[in-house]
């Protein structure tokens, strides 16, 4: 009689190999900003897709900076974030493809509700800036080349002052621990919205300045080059960029809310 042990225990190891593999093409690998974690959005979000397609979204949640550099080096198979300059040079460049318009919300400055730098009666962001720098009042910024950081740059850069005053203080975190600081510090700071109404229970800042549509706040998923990097889960990638255009969550980007506030509006127009 033949020993078919070997034979069993091959074909098993076997059926364990193809189904680990076929395991791994399903997960697609998403660069994005703190604030769509930091704010609850990809909890809401990710799971319907999950169920509806069979894909397994890894999340890598970072800086704007640091997501298009891992998507740059081919380390993810598609980035969502917000910062429209770095992403359009990310696509002249030839990394980037098919950018998609997903969602807005807006960006505040927070600070002590007893508005300190008094910057609540200013007429711009960059008013607001010059009059925190000017009363040395603390200001925390990201420091970590996030949309949020480089759209706080950009206010201080128009605002023609140069963030090197005594109160200023560069963390280099993410949204939700720079505002757990700025609260600690009771000082300023540039926030997405959607992350302050995420943390508005853990904290005691204000908004004390909201400017509108110059602070919008843009978010864009942009798929990899498949000429660079061929062997990405491209696949996975343009279903998540498909679905997240799909009116299903179109409609529940805009149903989200946190407190009663609605902290993020859909935007995909064919």
């Amino acid at each position: 009689m033949l020993n078919r042990t070997p034979i069993v225990g091959l074909a098993f190891m076997m059926a364990c190999f193809l189904a680990i593999s076929a395991q791994a093409s399903e997960v697609v690998k998403l660069a994005t900003t703190t604030s769509t974690e930091n704010s609850g959005l990809l909890d809401h979000l990710l799971p319907k897709f999950e169920a509806e397609t069979g894909y397994q979204v890894q999340v890598i949640a970072t800086g704007t900076g640091k997501a298009l550099k891992l998507a740059r080096q081919g380390d993810v198979d598609v980035v969502m974030t917000h910062a429209p300059a770095a992403e359009a040079k990310f696509v002249d460049e030839g990394f980037g493809r098919l950018p998609r318009a997903i969602m807005e919300n807006d960006f505040v400055i927070l600070g002590p509700k007893d508005d300190p730098a008094h910057i609540r009666s200013s007429r711009s962001a960059e008013e607001a800036f010059s009059k925190i720098a000017a009363s040395n009042t603390p200001f925390v910024s990201r420091g970590d080349n996030s949309g949020t950081h480089m759209k706080a740059l950009t206010i201080w850069k128009n605002a023609d002052v140069k963030p090197n005053f005594s109160g200023y203080t560069s963390v280099g975190q993410g949204m939700g621990k720079t505002l757990l600081m700025a609260n600690e510090l009771q000082a300023y700071t540039l926030s997405d919205r959607g992350t302050f109404v995420a943390y508005s229970g853990k904290i005691d800042l204000g908004v004390d300045f909201d400017g509108g549509q110059a602070l919008a706040n843009p978010y864009q998923i942009v798929l990899i080059s498949t000429e660079k990097y061929p062997d990405l889960n491209h696949k996975g990638a343009k279903a998540l960029s498909d679905w997240l255009t799909s009116p299903q969550a179109q409609t529940m980007i805009n149903h989200y809310k946190v407190a009663g506030e609605q902290l993020f509006k859909a935007t995909y127009r064919k």
